[in-house]
Formats: structure tokens, sequence, C-alpha cells
């Protein structure tokens, strides 16, 4: 005989959070106001790959769509859910948007997707049938609410460790959130959490050898997408399941998780995008982050001496070991931008790294693969706990340089690197110029002076209505 059901309590304080919580943290939504303009750059950069082009627009040409959602940098009017997907893809496609790293790894702005294609085809629906459009302040309400629940989910729940991926955590954010911003209630929000975690992970197969490939740059895509589907079928009055996390033998905790239970480490508030990473100056997965910056450091010494080089050392933290210590061959771009010893050989070599480094013409430079023989990686137990250590969250990587003669460079260590919040006031007017650097690379003089304009200008962004925001950024 079946008994009452209790719901979950974690889907019903994450949608109590998502339909009822009042962001007040001023830090949040300035911070937000940058996550939206570099995720935003790094989708317009992305435009100028066609492997990120081929995934864009209407799944059947020539599909016409009332209040269709605009994708930036393009002349597409989609669907929402499709909407969702051509937005998520363009901000993840070069590995360059926003990070997390606790026990669980992401790239929380993943979640605009979702949030900006709800926005836009809600402004516009509404505007058509005489009423007030979205605000772009309820925008950066959304990305500090889905940065906060991915983030904090991923505190102490690790996927990885069951092999799963963290974009589950992309679709469960978006889901709560873009649910609330299309009206629904907090009962509605359950029933569309309850979808996206029934629906449940990808495997991470695409990110790690022998198969890391360019699944990884449109698998949160995929996530946000679903997520706007599953809140307009609540809305539709789709039913829940009110333990789809915890029911025995059925459930995502037995079935995918080991058993153990699901949690929230802290209070969902806004924590998450006060701390958040953000890549300033290099595309490169965020555990790479300070070796590209050490490499750097060491090019002018080391890049007349290639060929005299012994070895070279690698120390680092256990999370970057994991994920991204790679030797053997590569064999495509999303190989290349995972691998810890290819971004600090092009590091060393060149003194910069850019993504058109991860592609097929840059790789077969011989001296890369050369110098990733010579190197060893090794962890430092002091950086793994320091990664962890919430007061901390360094994301630590020391260089050294051995030379055949004996000789050797200066061991360089770094903690943080320059999007950490440690190094927020350094680190803001390089996100600046790159965002405005990856909007001129698509945007003509005139277009962008207005777009940098209004971003730049948070009262003025925070008044200015959705569609008028998304209408700035079309081609």
């Amino acid at each position: 005989m079946s008994q009452r059901q209790t719901i979950d309590p974690l889907l019903t304080e994450i949608a109590e959070y998502a339909v009822n919580r009042k962001i007040t943290s001023q830090e949040a939504i300035r911070t937000a106001r940058y996550v939206l303009m570099d995720a935003l750059g790094c989708g317009i950069l992305a435009l100028r790959y066609p492997e990120c082009t081929k995934h864009l627009g209407p799944i059947v040409p020539g599909t016409i769509v009332p209040y269709g959602v605009r994708v930036p940098g393009t002349p597409f009017e989609l669907d929402p859910v499709h909407g969702a997907f051509n937005i998520g893809c363009m901000i993840r496609w070069l590995d360059y948007n926003d990070t997390w790293l606790a026990a669980e790894w992401g790239h929380p702005s993943d979640n605009l997707g979702g949030i900006l294609a709800v926005a836009d085809y809600l402004s516009r629906k509404r505007m058509a049938e005489g009423e007030e459009a979205l605000k772009m302040e309820e925008v950066l309400e959304a990305i500090v609410k889905a940065h906060e629940i991915q983030g904090v989910l991923s505190l102490e729940n690790s996927l990885n460790r069951q092999g799963l991926d963290h974009v589950l955590f992309v679709k469960v954010a978006s889901t709560a959130v873009v649910t609330a911003m299309l009206g629904g209630t907090k009962e509605e929000v359950v029933h569309a959490l309850s979808h996206a975690w029934i629906d449940s992970a990808s495997l991470r197969t695409y990110r790690h050898a022998p198969n890391a490939g360019s699944r990884k740059s449109w698998a949160a895509a995929d996530a946000t997408s679903r997520a706007v589907r599953f809140a307009m079928m609540a809305l539709k009055g789709e039913m829940g399941y009110k333990t789809a996390l915890s029911a025995p033998q059925w459930g995502f905790q037995d079935v995918l998780f080991r058993g153990k239970e699901l949690k929230l480490a802290r209070e969902l508030g806004s924590y998450v995008i006060e701390n958040v990473l953000f890549k300033v100056a290099y595309p490169a997965e965020f555990h790479a982050q300070t070796a590209a910056e050490c490499g750097m450091e060491l090019h002018r010494e080391v890049v007349d001496r290639l060929e005299e080089i012994d070895r070279v050392t690698i120390t680092t933290h256990e999370s970057a070991i994991r994920i991204i210590d790679k030797t053997g061959p590569l064999h495509n771009p999303a190989d290349r931008d995972h691998c810890l010893q290819y971004i600090t050989a092009v590091s060393l070599i060149d003194g910069t790294l850019t993504a058109d480094h991860y592609e097929d013409e840059k790789a077969r430079d011989p001296r890369i693969d050369r110098l990733r023989e010579k190197m060893e990686v090794i962890e430092d137990p002091q950086y793994s706990r320091d990664y962890l250590d919430p007061e901390k969250r360094s994301i630590a990587n020391a260089l050294q340089v051995f030379f055949k003669d004996g000789t050797r460079t200066e061991k360089i260590e770094r903690q943080y690197p320059i999007g950490h919040r440690r190094r927020r006031e350094e680190g803001l007017p390089l996100l600046l110029k790159k965002f405005e650097n990856h909007v001129r690379t698509r945007f003509p003089a005139k277009q962008v002076d207005q777009i940098l304009n209004l971003c730049q200008d948070e009262a003025r962004l925070k008044a200015t209505s959705v569609n008028r925001f998304m209408e700035q950024f079309v081609i």
C-alpha cells in the first residue's frame, strides 16, 4: 500500500528561494551586471567559430515564431526552448565564461541561456498584448538566483565522482528561476524541479580522454533549454513528483547518487555570485588559469632555451589532476583547452593564450608536444585543502623549469587567478576591456558604443526593458 508522500525538502527550499526571496545585496546585483556583460561577450566572440555557429538558428530553416527570442549577434528569432539552447551554446562554446569550483564544478552563467530567452519572450509577448515588459533589473536578480542555486548545490554534492556531468545543476537552477520568471507558483516550481531531477544528468564521457569532444561546449545549452521546456509544461498544469530525489530504489539519490542525500551546504542567498570566478584573460579550463599566469611570467626566460629544457614541474591541486592532467595525443580544440600541460606549454612558448591556440593550425607547432612530454604534474596537499576551504577557495598552481645544464628558473606560484574575488578590483577593468574587445568583433562602432554605454550605467540598465536591451544585439 502506498503511503502519503511529503515533498522532498530540497525541492521546497529551492522553490521558496526562487519565488519569494528578494535580493538585497548591492554587490550581488553589481556582479550580476558584470556576469551579463562577460557572458554575452563570450557568446559574441564564439560567433567567429563555424563549429559553434553550425548549431545556431531554427531547427527547421525558415520557421517564424511569434514573440521570438532574439539570439545576440545573429538575425535569428526562435521559440524560447531553442532560443535558450542557442544563447547557451554561444556563451559556453569557448570555455571563457565565469566559473564556480567546489566539490562540483561548473559555469553558473550557463543559466543565462534560459534566463535571457524567457525574459525576451515574455517581454515581447507582453508588449504585443499591451502590457509592460520585464526590466533588466529582473534579469539581474534571476542571474543572482541561478548562480546561487547551482553554486550552493555544488558545494558538497559531487556529481563528477559518480561519473555525472555538472550541467545537471544548470538544469535544476535554470528550471527553478525561469519557472518563477514565467509567473509560476511555488508549487509549480516544485513540479518543474522534480522533472529536472528525473530527467537527470548526462555522463561526463565527453569531457575526458579518450572521448573529450565538442559536446562539452553545448551540454549546458541543452540543460538550460530543457529547463525552459519543463517550466512551460509545469505552467500548463503538468504534474510533478514529490519524492523525485528520495523515493526508495527509483529516486535520484538511490539510482545515481549511491544512496547519499543531496543537501544544500548553506542557506540560499547571494554568496555564490559574490565569490564567482571570472576568466578575465585566458579561455582555459579554470583549474589551469594560474598555471597559465605562471607560464607567461616565465615566457621571456625560457622561450629562447626551449631545446635546453630537461623537465618542467607543475605543482597543482587534486581537482586539476583529476580533470585536466592529460598526456598523449590531443585530438581537437575541446581536448586541448582541458589539458593542463597544453595550456602551460602554450603560455611558456607564446607568452599569451587565446581561443585560436586550441585550433588545429596552432596545435601543429611541434614545440608544444615536445614540451608537454617533459612535464611532470604533482599534487601539493595544501593546495588541495585550500581549494576546498570556503574562506580561501584558492586555485593554486606553481611552475618551475629545469635545464639540462643544471640551472633552473625560480619556482613561480599563483594562489589566486586574476578573476578571483580576492583580485576583483584588479580584474574588473580587464573584464570590461574583454567585453568591449569581444563586441567589437561583431558590431559596427556606433552600435558598440551604444552597448557599452548602456551596460556600464547600472541604473539605466536596470530600468531598461528586456526587449529594448536585446535589440541592442540584433545584427
